[in-house]
């Protein structure tokens, strides 16, 4: 009887023992499997120390790049003078000197980029709190550089606020309004295509405003239907549901007029800059740089293929082009994302060589020097130093999956600043001698730590171990990068996970996974690869008895300009291509059921999903495709045209699509789409699902209330990927 018992006593320890040696969907889904990163961190003046927040979103610490100690405390929440409170914050931004902070709190999002938010303003010293505005929600504030004042958004127009004069808010634009005229921040498309949300700045010496104001008023409006729901349920809907309507031109149709105003704060004059933009052109980014009299302004035509870089007189209104950099096919976003203005000069990011690489200009448009060279692709630019004429930056130079930080000196010398193989991520201190690196490959969480300017490790302030401890507890399967040859005699890069019992002398179901974008990459040597990061929702399926796979396609990034943009104005072509030859290589391995192979994707992967079930060889049993394109024709003006040109233009590339295809459909298909989707409208899955019905077609259709491209909030992922696995084991295994 004791023996009894004591067996009874153990057994739900041996059932949560045997629970822990496999990956659990719903809390993988709920992210209890997601590794730790340190957020909020803002490198200081001083170049000894950075910014953190809390993870309780209760203060801002500073730490010591050399040590990782603590340093001391810019704000806690408990320790506020007054009768004003906040109980947490949402994000921070220091004023130049760093002695008051604006604090972000009742953070709303809007798209992607956007959001508002109600700011507060706390001074250090006093450890008193403001409120920064009291008209209602603001969005994307700005300090002046000499920290007395601070510009932001509201509903579409520029606000200015003097904290010299008893906080005193401003309206310096009147002329916004939804769905008509924006100031000081992008529209929809322009926002989620060139990748920023403020579109403002302040001259050197705090004498001046300039903003890009768009015009939007002509622009088609898209609606789609909202509903009262149930995670976080809209009360308004409860007897009918509503709608939202907002400005999204599709491909061919028209953009917001753009153009760049100043604002003198003296004299509240407005003033219109002389630029010479095409009427259907872009305005990607303004900045004004170190001379109180010299704004930067890039501009782009509508086809994306030319760059021109002007320098504006705010008060003049003169505008004199000073580099224009052109391109056969597409300039990609990276020039403007990587822009960095210095003393007297600037870096501009450049694919003229063929690859992705650094080049010094001064402000009358003379290239002063190429700072990175050789056929790799620099991915991410952190600073130049003037001093030493250094520069630091990250690159692939190892291999297209693989990224290191680096530093060039002056005469061209090349220096390896991270140590480990796989993807290395950094900040630096403002004067060079420190940073902070993130490292992790495919079998290793990410690990920060703080290292000194020739890359020694200072110290470690995360490893992740508790999430390897966890892991350590699973049954995990090999995770390996591989290449596929193709017919065409390119390798492409890819990356294979195996069950974990595999053995070679049986024969398994293949699910891949892809995005194929034109330079976006999937198969990395990082813990970010993977639908979920760590490959764990590829390792889930493994568990279930899958091989999963991701291939890079040709049009994928890492690979340089020519391997990119090969898919210029045939999206879905050789990328489809690719994945039906990967598909065909994989059933040729003995340990494959070729007659067992699915695919899926999210987006693009949506989109090249059906393009590939329709390509016409048949290769895959099953897909998924979550939240597709369907037509480019549906889709928006900067992205597709891009790669595209309009419709008119390019009639015969945007026919191949799913919908055109509808008739060549092969294999058992799922999709999946929100209905809320301000990205990938849920018109494309409607549009398709008709096709199909018309080529009698057979598929099944999931649809999710009130959801956006993310398709998330409270059980719905959950049930997303439980119906995407429930999918593959029904008609692969």
């Amino acid at each position: 009887m004791r023996r009894l018992l004591t067996i009874m006593a153990l057994l739900p320890l041996l059932c949560l023992q045997a629970q822990a040696d496999n990956i659990n969907l719903k809390d993988l889904c709920q992210g209890a499997y997601s590794a730790k990163r340190i957020h909020g961190v803002k490198p200081l003046a001083d170049g000894e120390r950075y910014a953190q927040m809390s993870s309780d979103r209760r203060k801002i610490i500073t730490y010591s790049f050399k040590t990782g100690e603590q340093a001391g405390v810019l704000f806690d929440a408990d320790n506020i003078k007054g009768r004003l409170r906040i109980d947490h914050i949402d994000g921070y931004i220091l004023s130049p000197d760093e002695s008051r902070i604006l604090l972000q709190t009742q953070t709303t999002p809007i798209y992607r980029h956007s959001f508002t938010a109600e700011y507060y303003i706390y001074d250090v010293k006093s450890r008193n709190l403001a409120v920064l505005s009291t008209g209602g929600p603001q969005e994307v504030p700005l300090w002046s550089p000499d920290g007395n004042m601070v510009a932001f958004v509201r509903e579409g127009n520029l606000f200015l606020v003097k904290l010299l004069f008893n906080n005193s808010e401003s309206q310096v634009t009147t002329d916004g309004k939804f769905n008509e005229v924006i100031n000081g921040k992008p529209d929809w498309v322009n926002e989620e295509e060139f990748s920023f949300s403020r579109a403002f700045d302040f001259n050197a010496d705090a004498t001046m405003l300039a903003w890009i104001r768009y015009d939007e008023s002509k622009v088609p409006e898209y609606a789609f239907p909202l509903y009262y729901g149930m995670d976080e349920s809209k009360a308004q809907y409860a007897d009918y549901p509503g709608r939202y309507s907002y400005k999204y031109p599709v491909a061919g149709q028209q953009n917001s007029t753009v153009k760049v105003q100043s604002f003198d704060i003296k004299s509240r004059k407005i003033r219109d800059m002389q630029l010479p933009l095409d009427p259907d052109g872009y305005i990607p980014r303004i900045q004004f740089t170190d001379h109180p009299e010299k704004l930067l302004v890039l501009t782009q035509n509508r086809h994306q293929n030319q760059l021109d870089i002007y320098i504006a007189n705010p008060r003049s209104t003169e505008c004199r082009c000073i580099v224009r950099d052109h391109a056969e096919r597409y300039i990609n976003e990276n020039p403007y994302k990587n822009l960095r203005l210095l003393p007297g000069s600037f870096v501009l990011m450049s694919e003229r060589s063929g690859y992705d690489h650094l080049y010094l200009y001064d402000f009358n448009g003379t290239l002063k020097r190429q700072l990175t060279k050789g056929d790799y692709v620099v991915t991410d630019f952190y600073g130049y130093d003037p001093k030493t004429g250094t520069t630091y930056y990250a690159a692939n130079q190892e291999a297209p999956m693989r990224k290191a930080v680096y530093s060039c000196d002056a005469k061209g010398k090349v220096v390896k600043l991270s140590t480990q193989q796989g993807t290395n991520d950094a900040i630096f201190s403002t004067t060079f001698k420190y940073f902070m690196n993130v490292y992790s490959n495919l079998d290793t969480p990410p690990v920060t730590t703080l290292c000194d300017a020739k890359g020694r490790t200072l110290k470690t302030l995360e490893d992740n171990a508790d999430l390897r401890q966890k892991l350590a507890r699973i049954t995990l399967g090999q995770r390996k990068l591989i290449t596929v040859p193709t017919d065409g005699g390119v390798q492409l890069n890819a990356i294979m996970v195996l069950p974990p019992d595999f053995k070679e002398s049986s024969q398994y179901p293949v699910v891949m996974y892809q995005y194929s974008g034109p330079g976006s990459q999937q198969v990395l040597d990082s813990w970010s690869a993977g639908n979920m990061g760590g490959m764990l929702y590829e390792q889930y399926l493994a568990q279930k008895g899958f091989i999963c796979v991701i291939v890079d396609g040709r049009g994928t990034g890492g690979r340089g300009r020519e391997f990119e943009q090969c898919t210029y104005l045939k999206l879905g072509q050789l990328e489809s291509h690719d994945q039906a030859q990967a598909a065909l290589y994989l059933g040729t391995l003995p340990y494959v059921d070729k007659a067992r192979i699915g695919i899926w994707g999210w987006s693009f992967g949506g989109f090249n999903t059906l393009m590939s079930m329709s390509e016409g060889r048949g290769v895959f049993a099953a897909g998924v495709a979550v939240a597709p394109p369907t037509s480019w024709k549906y889709y928006d003006t900067v992205y597709t045209e891009r790669f595209m040109r309009t419709p008119n233009e390019n009639k015969e590339g945007y026919d191949v699509s799913p919908i055109g295809r509808a008739s060549g459909l092969q294999g058992h298909l799922l999709l999946c789409h929100g209905l809320a989707d301000d990205n990938v409208h849920w018109r494309n899955t409607a549009e398709y699902t008709e096709a199909l019905v018309q080529a009698d077609k057979d598929f099944k259709e999931l649809t999710y209330t009130n959801k956006n491209h993310g398709i998330y909030g409270g059980n719905t992922r959950y049930h997303l990927f439980r119906q995407i696995t429930g999918w593959f084991q029904d008609y692969l295994q």
